[in-house]
C-alpha cells in the first residue's frame, strides 16, 4: 500500500512539475493527489501518527483528528496569503508602485542594475518575491525599451528578489510556511540570513555589473501620458500597504497570535483607507442590490477579485498531500535513512536548494518540516529557509518569481540557462558558505 501512495504522490508531482509541457495547471494534480491519498488512507484504515518534536517519535492518532490539525496549519498559511495579495492588490488599485519608478532617475546600466537589485531585495522582503518581480519588471518595461537588454536585468531582478524573501518572515511562501509552523522567529531568521541573503545578490551583481550587457547607458524611453498618471493617493497607499505588512510580524510578537490574525488586521486598516479615498460607500460585505454600483467601483471588491485563486487551491492541496505522508510516518523514515546515508546535514540541505531550482519549493519545504523534528530556530531550519529560497534562482523554472519573469518577458529556457544560472550558482555557493561561517558566531 505504501508503494501505491508514494507511487501516487512522485506521478502528481511530475505533473506539477511538467505543467507546460501537458498544458495543465499544477493545482489539478495537486487536489487529485491530495485526495486520493487521503481516501486511500481511510479506505485502507492505515495508522495515522502524530510528530511529537519533543521526543522525536511518532504518536498514533485518529484520521479526523490528524486531517483537522494539517487543515488547521494549511488554512493559516491561506488565510495569510489572501490577505497579504488583498492589501497588494490594494496598493496596485490605486497606481502605489509607479511612486517607486518617479525614484530612478539614471541612464547608466550599471546603475540601474544596482537600484533594481536593491529594490527587489527589500520589496521582496516586504512584500514576497513574486509580487516583488512583477512590480519590478512592469516598471523595469516603462525604463528601458530595448527588450534584449531588460531580459538582462530580469535575470538579475530574479536573483535578487529571491535573496531578498529567503530572510524575511513574509517574503516567500516557504519561509511563510517555517514560520507560521512555528520553526522560526522573526528575530533568529533575520539575524542568520540578512547577511547570507546580503552575500547571495550582491556577488552576482557585483559580477554582473562587469559584463558587456551592462556597460554604457539605456536608450530614453518615450512614455504615454496614461503611463505618466498617477493615483493622487498612489504614494499613500503605498507606504500604507507597506507598513501594514511590515506590522504582522511585530503584531505577533506582541500578541503571540498566530499570523493571520495580524494581517487581517492589517488589511482592515488598509481596506478601511482605501474605501475612503476611493469616495465610496463601506459595503465591504454588502451584496444589496442598493449598493451594487458603488461596489462595482469598490477597490476592496476589485482587488479581491484580482487574487490568485489557483495559487491558493495548489497550495491547499499540495501541503495536504504532504501531510498525508507525513501522517503514516513515512516523511519521518525517511529522514532517518537520509540522515544515515549522509550525516552531514549541510549537504542535505544544500541539495535541497539545489532540487528547489528543479522542482517547486513549496513540497520540498513542507516534506522538510515533516522529516525533521529539531526545535524551533534551530539552525537546521534557516537553512532550509535560505537554500529553498535561493536556489530557485539557477533555474528560470525553479521559483515563481522566475515563472512570472518568463511570461512577462517571454525569456527563453536555455538563455537563462547560458546567461544567468551560474550567477546565480555562485550566489547560492557564496550565501551558504556566509550562512555556515554566521552560525559558529550566532551558535
Amino acid at each position: 500500500m505504501e508503494i501505491l501512495l508514494v507511487a501516487i504522490f512522485v506521478l502528481g508531482y511530475l505533473a506539477i512539475t511538467l505543467e507546460h509541457n501537458l498544458k495543465v495547471d499544477k493545482l489539478i494534480p495537486a487536489l487529485a493527489m491530495m485526495a486520493l491519498l487521503w481516501a486511500i488512507i481511510a479506505l485502507a484504515h492505515l495508522p495515522v501518527f502524530e510528530v511529537d518534536t519533543a521526543l522525536r517519535k511518532l504518536v498514533p492518532t485518529h484520521i479526523e483528528e490528524i486531517l483537522l490539525h494539517h487543515l488547521g496549519k494549511t488554512a493559516e498559511i491561506i488565510v495569510f496569503l489572501l490577505g497579504a495579495m488583498t492589501i497588494v492588490e490594494i496598493i496596485d488599485y490605486f497606481n502605489g508602485f509607479a511612486t517607486i519608478k518617479s525614484f530612478i532617475k539614471t541612464k547608466s546600466k550599471r546603475a540601474l542594475l544596482w537600484i533594481f537589485a536593491a529594490l527587489a531585495f527589500v520589496l521582496s522582503a516586504i512584500i514576497d518575491n513574486l509580487t516583488a518581480t512583477i512590480v519590478l519588471i512592469t516598471i523595469l518595461q516603462k525604463v528601458i525599451v530595448d527588450r534584449e537588454v531588460r531580459i538582462w536585468f530580469a535575470g538579475l531582478i530574479i536573483v535578487a528578489a529571491n535573496a531578498g524573501g529567503a530572510w524575511s518572515p513574509i517574503g516567500d511562501v516557504t519561509t511563510t510556511m517555517l514560520w507560521i509552523g512555528n520553526k522560526v522567529t522573526t528575530g533568529m531568521l533575520i539575524t542568520y540570513l540578512l547577511l547570507p541573503s546580503l552575500v547571495c545578490v550582491i556577488v552576482p551583481v557585483l559580477v554582473a555589473s562587469y559584463l558587456p550587457a551592462f556597460q554604457g547607458e539605456i536608450a530614453s524611453a518615450t512614455s504615454t501620458a496614461d503611463e505618466d498618471q498617477t493615483h493622487p493617493r498612489g504614494a499613500t497607499m503605498l507606504y500604507l500597504g507597506l507598513s501594514a505588512i511590515v506590522f504582522v510580524p511585530v503584531f505577533k510578537t506582541i500578541t503571540h497570535l498566530p499570523p493571520y490574525v495580524g494581517m487581517m488586521f492589517s488589511l482592515a486598516i488598509v481596506a478601511t483607507f482605501a474605501e475612503i479615498f476611493s469616495a465610496t460607500k463601506i459595503n465591504i460585505t454588502s451584496i444589496d442590490d442598493d449598493h451594487d454600483e458603488a461596489a462595482h467601483h469598490s477597490p476592496v471588491h476589485k482587488s479581491l477579485s484580482k487574487i490568485e485563486l489557483p495559487s491558493i487551491l495548489f497550495f491547499l492541496g499540495i501541503l495536504l498531500a504532504v501531510a498525508a505522508l507525513e501522517s503514516l510516518g513515512m516523511l519521518f523514515a525517511f529522514a532517518d535513512q537520509l540522515n544515515t546515508a549522509i550525516p552531514n546535514s549541510d549537504i542535505v540541505i544544500m541539495l535541497l536548494g539545489v532540487g528547489s531550482a528543479v522542482i517547486d519549493n513549496v513540497p520540498l519545504v513542507a516534506a522538510s518540516m515533516g522529516m525533521f523534528s529539531q526545535v524551533t530556530d534551530d539552525p537546521l531550519w534557516h537553512f532550509i529557509a535560505f537554500s529553498a529560497g535561493t536556489g530557485g534562482s539557477m533555474l528560470i523554472i525553479g521559483s515563481a518569481a522566475g515563472v512570472v519573469a518568463m511570461g512577462m518577458e517571454k525569456i527563453d529556457f536555455f538563455w537563462y540557462l547560458k546567461k544567468i544560472s551560474w550567477l546565480a550558482l555562485i550566489g547560492f555557493l557564496a550565501g551558504s558558505l556566509t550562512f555556515i561561517l554566521l552560525r559558529g558566531y550566532i551558535a
